[in-house]
């Protein structure tokens, strides 16, 4: 399954006036490369892909398909637009790039209103990559579209032939295990719930997709190699990191202190675009002395 492992929802590196930075990738994926990931996710919530145009988002997928090359790094691309064609087009270059799979969010200014809508919506975006893999990636507390995950899944398995699962993030875990078990399991169900992953391994999830992977990898592969030993207070004491970081990195603007956290790991990226916030020079400072009295530099050795 092409979303097993952690993967990395990896940002878009912008230069200080906002224009992408198609040469900061390579520092980038050195950064990854150190996180014990399986694959990266581009142009995700992460990568602030409604921020780009669709030739920005061509030109930083293309730039990742040529820095992966020969690394154990897959590629996954965020296709997904309030515009359909946009959202067709993207994924038909996906395809030209060898992605290994494709996802996409629902359109969140008009919304599909039932689940039938969303199937319609995501078999003209899967049908323009017929050879890829397609993940429906829910994530209802930004597009406002919360229908139901397993219901889909039970419209889909005939429809779409190369629909593969869900990039599930929502913390609604009791939805998660209908889908796990939608079609007799047959569908792969990635979590994206960072601050929740344990749960999620709790409750058999094989693969996570997440932001904060991008820095803290090695926290999240303590969190599931304590679960699989059996050493579940050093899993929840692991996955309490996450939760601690998590807070921190809110409380400044997670976009604009994320970004910070991959500079000082050796990946100047940029701030991020408006209107999320950037981090000024006293508050990156600041930043780094708390997660510095926090431990974090250790927790990612």
């Amino acid at each position: 399954m092409p979303l097993h492992g952690l993967i990395a929802a990896v940002h878009s590196p912008f230069h200080t006036n906002g224009d992408l930075a198609l040469d900061a990738v390579e520092a980038q994926c050195g950064v990854l490369l150190r996180q014990g990931l399986s694959g990266i996710f581009v142009c995700g919530s992460t990568g602030e892909s409604h921020s780009l145009n669709v030739d920005e988002r061509c030109r930083l997928t293309e730039r990742w398909a040529q820095v992966l090359q020969g690394t154990p790094l897959q590629l996954i691309v965020h296709v997904g637009s309030n515009c359909l064609r946009d959202s067709e087009m993207l994924a038909s270059h996906a395809q030209k790039m060898k992605a290994i799979a494709i996802s996409a969010q629902a359109p969140s200014y008009f919304r599909p209103k039932s689940v039938a809508d969303l199937v319609v919506w995501c078999q003209s975006i899967a049908s323009a990559a017929p050879e890829t893999p397609f993940y429906f990636y829910d994530i209802p507390v930004m597009t406002g579209v919360a229908l139901s995950m397993p219901d889909l899944l039970n419209a889909v398995s005939e429809q779409i032939p190369n629909f593969a699962g869900l990039k599930f993030t929502n913390t609604d875990l009791m939805s998660f295990q209908l889908c796990q078990r939608a079609c007799g399991g047959r569908f792969d169900i990635a979590f994206g719930v960072d601050e929740m992953l344990l749960a999620a391994v709790c409750l058999g999830a094989k693969g996570a997709v997440g932001s904060s992977y991008n820095f803290a990898g090695q926290i999240y592969r303590r969190i599931i190699a304590a679960f699989e030993s059996g050493r579940l207070e050093t899993a929840r004491e692991e996955q309490f990191r996450s939760v601690q970081l998590i807070q921190v990195l809110a409380g400044l603007g997670y976009m604009g202190a994320a970004r910070a956290v991959m500079e000082m790991l050796g990946a100047p990226i940029g701030p991020p675009r408006l209107p999320n916030n950037r981090l000024d020079q006293s508050a990156k400072a600041a930043l780094k002395t708390r997660l510095q009295e926090m431990g974090f530099f250790e927790w990612i050795r």
